[in-house]
């Protein structure tokens, strides 16, 4: 029997805005072999997929997604008010709380604890990952939203941090939360060896930091307004968005006792399922409104950024999108079933959602 999820077509619509502030460029391009050993460049080819995802079927017929998506968000909240609870100074405390608790479908914690669970781990373990994961993505938000950046008003719906807190405790508020992640998984990760927790904060660390998220960060202000190609355009992708959902599906990995064939498969489950989350981002971009979004629509093109439906058309990057959920879903070959059907699940909902 077929999963019952909901996968609408894109819809069509979009509003523009202009940044206020002045865009920079030059001449970057990463270096022939650049940090393959971490997060190699995966070259796309641009072809039909031979299924999309809506036609893949989930064997285990009484998974609810929905459900299961609110039962972790749930896990993940509550988790994550313990971890970051109000106190002096209170301005910084109220700023952090104020955008990691601000909603969201928590789909890197979702990642983190599925792939624990995949490999034979209880959430549990992973879930002090699974917190620091959606510490440092908030981090990238409020850093993101910031006007010497993506200059935005609205995040998940509302004032985005500096909006209400200022530059200043925006800035601070996002470093607290990047350096607590860290000391969150080595503080009170329980049940799982020292080595296997070393390896989860190296992983997450490479992911967020000049070997990922930020090196994408800084690839990608330095494109705007010019013409970038592919491989550029990829490597954006990879390091500012896929490195720390890699991240979130490895280090669930790691804890929950994976060995290194496992981890290596999940490895390429969530790079593919990484890559094709930015290329869904810059479709929804041109295709949503603000309302849909919960953010500022058609940035991307206020600023003359380089995206996937610019480089190869609507339509050929919705092909792109449905291979690389493919071949994400043949990585979970093997596994059992029922454990498998969360990944599966949340690499379709990557792969076809709306906002």
């Amino acid at each position: 029997m077929q999963m019952q999820l909901q996968l609408p077509a894109h819809q069509a619509g979009c509003s523009a805005r202009r940044r206020g502030h002045v865009t920079r460029s030059c001449g970057l391009r990463p270096k022939q072999g650049q940090l393959v050993k971490a997060f190699p460049i995966r070259r796309v080819v641009v072809r039909v997929a031979t299924a999309t995802a809506e036609q893949v079927e989930v064997k285990p017929g009484s998974f609810d997604f929905n459900l299961y998506m609110v039962d972790r968000a749930k896990m993940v909240n509550k988790a994550l008010d313990e971890a970051v609870p109000q106190k002096y100074p209170d301005t910084l405390y109220e700023s952090m709380r104020y955008s990691l608790l601000a909603g969201g479908k928590r789909v890197r914690p979702a990642l983190c604890l599925a792939a624990c669970e995949l490999v034979g781990g209880d959430v549990t373990a992973a879930m002090p990952a699974a917190c620091a994961m959606e510490m440092v993505h908030t981090m990238s938000l409020i850093h993101d939203d910031l006007p010497s950046m993506d200059n935005d008003d609205f995040r998940r719906g509302r004032p985005t941090n500096h909006k209400v807190y200022g530059e200043d405790i925006a800035i601070l508020s996002g470093d607290a939360l990047l350096t607590f992640a860290f000391e969150h998984i080595a503080r009170a990760t329980k049940g799982v060896s020292a080595d296997r927790v070393l390896r989860v904060i190296m992983e997450l660390g490479r992911a967020s930091g000049a070997e990922g998220l930020v090196a994408g960060q800084v690839v990608d202000i330095q494109s705007e307004d010019k013409s970038v190609g592919l491989d550029v355009l990829q490597y954006i992708h990879i390091h500012k968005t896929a490195a720390l959902l890699e991240a979130s599906v490895v280090c669930g990995a790691i804890a929950g006792g994976a060995d290194e064939v496992t981890i290596e498969k999940l490895r390429k489950y969530s790079r593919n399922i990484g890559l094709a989350f930015q290329v869904i981002d810059d479709i929804l971009d041109v295709t949503q409104t603000t309302e849909q979004l919960g953010k500022t629509a058609a940035k991307d093109l206020a600023v003359n950024k380089t995206t996937y439906p610019k480089l190869l058309g609507l339509e050929k990057s919705k092909e792109v999108a449905d291979q690389l959920i493919l071949e994400a879903i043949q990585q979970l070959d093997g596994f059992d079933a029922a454990k498998a059907a969360p990944l599966v699940a949340l690499a379709k909902y990557i792969g076809y959602r709306q906002n």
